[in-house]
């Protein structure tokens, strides 16, 4: 007897237009299309998350370098010098201060930089 695959292909089609609900055009109503829509953005998905992370770190040091000029140092020498004296304060937690509490921030680079 041979085995019949409908229902269990019906379920794989279903679910992969379900995952593209939200395309545009017949990318979200045709298995075809859905299947190479929802590969892609799932390659996309899967790169950004990457990125996320540098992008992040670009906007922290831009944000640092930025705050840290005004106070006529570079953001190397000042990383340089928060390494030397083992101050272990992540860029996330630098770019916050200086941005919510800059004169807390500029009292904090002095102490760093000064001694």
């Amino acid at each position: 007897m041979r085995v019949k695959t409908g229902p269990t292909t019906r379920r794989r089609r279903k679910s992969w237009l379900k995952k593209a609900e939200g395309a545009w055009g017949i990318n979200s109503t045709s298995y075809r299309n859905a299947k190479q829509t929802v590969m892609q953005a799932s390659k996309y998905a899967y790169r950004d998350r990457k990125n996320k992370k540098r992008d992040f770190r670009k906007l922290w040091i831009a944000r640092i370098n930025a705050a840290i000029r005004k106070e006529n140092y570079t953001y190397s020498a000042f990383m340089h010098k928060l390494k030397q004296k083992e101050i272990a304060i992540n860029r996330k937690m630098l770019s916050e201060l200086a941005i919510q509490n800059p004169e807390e921030f500029k009292k904090f680079v002095h102490s760093v930089m000064l001694k």
